[in-house]
């Protein structure tokens, strides 16, 4: 068996503070795997586990996902407003004054 070391790193961020931890973990682990190492879970109590959207550089993946050496895992937040319902106030505000 191969124990092989990527380095990964997970982020978060939300509007007070961007937090970035760089890992170790073993060839094969995934994405939920390199979430629960970072501590951010801990650290950050409103990441809701049960409603998790995450990604690699950007791109929505699965928690299931594998990693590969210098994925970088990006936790994301809710969205506060849904941008078509913005898009759309803004547009009857403008109709309309």
């Amino acid at each position: 068996m191969d124990n092989k070391l990527i380095t990964v790193e997970v982020a978060y961020a939300n509007p007070e503070q961007q937090v970035i931890i760089a890992l170790e973990m073993p060839q094969g682990a995934t994405v939920e795997q390199a979430i629960k190492t970072s501590g951010l879970l801990s650290r950050f109590p409103e990441i809701d586990q049960t409603t998790l959207k995450v990604g690699i550089f950007g791109s929505v993946c699965k928690l299931e996902q594998l990693l590969t050496q210098a994925d970088r895992v990006e936790i994301y937040r809710p969205l506060i407003h849904d941008p078509k319902e913005a898009r759309r106030q803004r547009a009857a505000k403008v109709i309309h004054d």
